[in-house]
């Protein structure tokens, strides 16, 4: 299955969409409080946001757009936690395919799509697809082909890359008027950093936590969102029925989906 980017895409936009936060600064460093935060200055509450995030054990990940520098416009949507379980789905958008995702313990099910099939795969993905069916691919979560998929589905990856890349601090970090994010009060914080401005909207009341981060210029125009913070992913795995072996699908090859 050489050539296909499944698993490698949707972990480097991941790792993208943490430099992004992180390394222009608008997460800091600090101790988390469960507090009204208004009067906070930009950077108090960047300190606060950042081990909020740190701090949970599960969340709810939503990407999409385009983060520029190249990169194709595409989207997930994971629940993931400390434990590497995840549920979610991954579209590698402009119709290069999707698949969704589960991942519970040392098990993990990925059921592409005919457009993943046709675009990743093209000189076998027919074949796949007709093998595969309707049904997910079931393989180990330390099989070597799936090993980018599987970093991606485990939130203590996501906060490691927080955690390593919080310290740069380029340009100035500014702090808006309280305003409202669905149902939600929240404090935008606003960086420009290579004409790329990156505002992140943080739970204005109860315990920081990011809400929103908006990326825009340069190329990128994408929108990430946080929620179902300390919820558990559904523990819901395919049937036996609805899966296939992944190596009696790809073989015994080691080569990375």
């Amino acid at each position: 299955m050489t050539g296909s980017h499944l698993g490698t895409r949707p972990a480097a936009w991941t790792a993208a969409i943490v430099l992004s936060v992180t390394g222009s600064g608008v997460i800091g460093s600090g101790v988390a409080h469960a507090e009204d935060i208004d009067h906070l200055t930009a950077q108090q509450i960047a300190d606060r946001s950042r081990d909020a995030l740190l701090s949970t054990e599960s969340l709810h990940l939503s990407t999409r757009g385009d983060l520029g520098r190249g990169s194709t416009p595409m989207s997930l949507e994971l629940t993931l936690d400390r434990a590497g379980n995840c549920n979610g789905s991954v579209d590698l958008g402009n119709s290069q395919g999707s698949a969704l995702i589960v991942k519970r313990g040392d098990d993990i099910w990925i059921k592409p799509d005919a457009d993943f099939w046709k675009n990743q795969v093209p000189n076998g993905g027919s074949t796949f697809a007709a093998i595969l069916g309707d049904r997910y691919m079931k393989g180990s979560a330390d099989d070597p082909r799936l090993s980018a998929l599987t970093s991606t589905c485990d939130l203590n990856t996501f906060q490691k890359l927080v955690s390593d890349n919080a310290n740069n601090d380029t340009g100035t970090l500014n702090k808006g008027a309280k305003t409202t994010l669905g149902k939600a009060s929240v404090i935008p914080l606003t960086r420009i950093r290579d004409n790329t401005t990156l505002t992140l909207d943080v739970a204005a009341t109860g315990k920081p936590y990011p809400l929103r981060l908006t990326i825009k210029g340069n190329g990128a125009d994408a929108v990430v969102g946080f929620s179902a913070f300390d919820r558990p992913v559904p523990r819901t795995t395919p049937p036996p029925d609805e899966t296939f072996d992944v190596s009696a699908l790809l073989g015994r090859s080691t080569s990375p989906v």
